[in-house]
């Protein structure tokens, strides 16, 4: 028994050493100046995880391999191989070497907005039993630097071995413009004066091992930081922070999670931001994100996990309460059922419900406009008061719309009606508006073509017994983009049931208006289930997307489409027209794409909804496992 207390205390000291010598979580590895951080705490139980999700699965099935090696060729050539040959290493040499966290993070250091000095990054892999792999890997590195002729420096932090590659700030644009030139005509002419390039600079990449930790930086302090904080040292941690504890206790069992301290970035940001009264209106950056609610805002964090029925993502705004106002107390909503109603037909691919009192929504930007400049306010009410009275003189803008707004937002949409980009972009859809009075309401929308660029007529007609509106869109199209083909683009609405209803597909606003639903979305199969996993229908916000038919459209137009998409993106993989259409197949040819149906066991349906508390504002969202996936 004397000789087993020995062997035991030894057996205790031992494990007592290996606890120590671990690495430990980002939140007590990082100190409390970062900025931001994104971490996949157990890489490779997450990699395990990740590689049995829908998406994963659908990417490595073999049906879409022509695609998906078409693509992967292309991007490893063009800029991962010169990438690596700029750098000296091979990206595949270090896959396996994330045994433990992988975290990339932000940190405040000598940043101030005013001085050319930038936030630093910190890049932190833990190698776990694999570290003297590690070890021959940066040996290589340093190595191929040398031999290279690059700049190179040794230096000890903290007792460890730290080597610093130089290079400049133009070496990474120089490799990458190789492989994403600039067409004839993108050019500078010689005719025009280039703007003068900032001469490029010495950029500095610290890299070194503590252990089994990787830690890649930009910044000795920041090393040194995080070399303290691993050996328990006294530097406060992030862990320690109030604005990050608030958000821990969603952390503790993610996959991943992202968290920004947002506070300080847009405090350093407004305080330094000369450029913003360029119109000589008084303006400021501080002044106008302060009456937007913006400077209220504390972190944002992003967390993703794994659950047995499916994958579970959310996102929380932490603003206090106190602090709304604008823009974000705009957004929030009482916690009210959005839960499908039954005329929501069963066939529509996306739905939202949105809980929002607009008529105090309305007053919010009214506050907002007039705190960021008095004028503002003036011009609005202005336009308020003169709207509709060539018409009308008693006409009343404020009690006949906005008094009339009421609380309740729904949209849903169906399957295009046609395989075209035209069709994919302009599906049959459906938004509504409550109203305590809705066919007021919608007689007083006329108003509002007085603020259209170019004025609407107003055509009117009687369908069941109800008045239809209905009035010419002008098409639109995005920067850089040919006009989409739309005819008889036109907006018709009607008051029914206590909304006011507007659509741009005249047959399905007649559909709703006959009230004949043979079947309702609410009754569809899982969505009450799925939508528990995110607190449920009654948080006042709620969003259903059917992924199966809309990714079955989506798949059916890009094949049928894929010519004519080089002349929709201006890219670094399209340059538009003929040229971009040939340079986009290079990368991406949608012909290659299999049918839907041999891919289809991969999709199925997400809901998603938020939740307004005095914390903040949430968003969660849910895939459920597709059942054909399903052990």
């Amino acid at each position: 028994m004397k000789r087993s207390l020995p062997i035991l205390l030894l057996i205790c000291l031992s494990g007592l050493f290996t606890a120590r010598a671990g690495v430990p979580p980002p939140e007590s590895l990082l100190s409390s100046d970062a900025l931001g951080l994104l971490t996949i705490p157990d890489y490779v139980k997450a990699k395990s995880v990740w590689s049995q999700w829908p998406s994963a699965r659908l990417w490595n099935d073999p049906a879409l391999k022509p695609f998906r090696e078409k693509i992967t060729t292309k991007l490893t050539t063009e800029y991962i191989a010169p990438l690596e040959r700029e750098l000296g290493v091979k990206f595949a040499d270090y896959a396996d070497l994330a045994q433990g966290q992988v975290t990339f993070a932000v940190t405040q250091g000598e940043w101030d907005g005013k001085s050319d000095k930038g936030p630093g990054f910190l890049f932190l892999v833990d190698s776990k039993d694999k570290s003297e792999q590690l070890k021959t890997r940066l040996a290589e590195i340093r190595k191929k630097w040398v031999d290279g002729g690059k700049q190179i420096r040794t230096d000890k932090i903290r007792d460890v071995d730290f080597t610093t590659l130089v290079f400049k700030s133009d070496d990474l644009s120089k490799t990458f413009e190789k492989a994403a030139p600039k067409k004839d005509k993108d050019k500078e002419k010689p005719d025009v004066a280039a703007p003068a390039k900032p001469a490029p600079r010495n950029v500095e990449l610290i890299i070194g091992q503590s252990g089994s930790l990787l830690i890649l930086g930009t910044s000795a302090k920041d090393v040194e930081k995080v070399l303290v904080r691993q050996t328990g040292g006294s530097v406060p941690s992030l862990g320690e922070q109030a604005n990050f504890a608030s958000n821990a206790k969603v952390f503790r069992d993610a996959s991943m999670y992202a968290w920004i301290h947002l506070k300080p970035i847009i405090d350093t940001w407004t305080k330094n931001d000369t450029k913003a009264d360029k119109a000589g209106l008084g303006l400021s950056s501080e002044k106008m994100l302060s009456a937007a609610g913006i400077t209220g805002l504390q972190t944002l964090a992003f967390t993703l996990n794994d659950t047995p029925d499916g994958m579970l993502a959310q996102l929380q705004l932490n603003v206090p309460e106190a602090n709304r106002k604008g823009l974000l107390k705009m957004l929030s909503y009482d916690a009210k059922d959005a839960a499908p109603l039954p005329f929501v037909p069963s066939d529509a691919v996306k739905f939202t419900r949105w809980r929002l009192d607009l008529q105090k929504a309305w007053n919010t930007f009214e506050n907002m406009m007039g705190e960021i400049n008095p004028q503002f306010a003036g011009g609005i009410k202005m336009m308020l008061d003169l709207a509709g009275k060539d018409k009308d003189p008693d006409f009343d803008l404020r009690k006949s719309l906005i008094a009339n707004l009421g609380d309740d937002i729904i949209s849903y949409q169906k399957p295009p009606r046609g395989q075209t980009l035209a069709d994919l972009s302009s599906p049959p859809s459906i938004t509504m508006i409550s109203s305590p009075k809705a066919e007021t309401l919608a007689a007083s929308v006329r108003s509002l073509t007085a603020f259209l660029p170019q004025a609407a007529k107003i055509k009117e007609r009687e369908f069941l017994g109800r008045k239809v509106y209905a009035m010419n869109l002008p098409a639109q199209a995005g920067p850089g983009q040919p006009q989409l083909q739309q005819k008889n683009r036109v907006l018709s609405y009607a008051a029914s049931g206590g909304y006011v209803v507007f659509s741009t597909d005249v047959a399905t606003l007649e559909e709703y208006l006959r009230g004949n639903t043979p079947s309702s979305l609410k009754d569809a199969p899982g969505l009450a289930d799925a939508a528990q996993k995110i607190g449920g229908m009654g948080t006042g916000l709620f969003g259903y997307e059917n992924q199966a038919e809309t990714m079955r459209a989506t798949l059916e137009t890009l094949k049928k489409e894929s010519g004519a998409l080089g002349s929709l993106f201006r890219s670094p993989l399209s340059q538009g027209g003929e040229e971009g259409e040939s340079k986009l197949k290079e990368w991406v040819d949608f012909t290659l794409l299999p049918s839907f149906d041999r891919i289809s066991k991969y999709f199925h349906f997400t809901v998603w909804g938020g939740s307004v508390t005095s914390d903040g504002l949430n968003i969660k969202m849910f895939a459920p496992t597709p059942p054909q996936l399903k052990k």
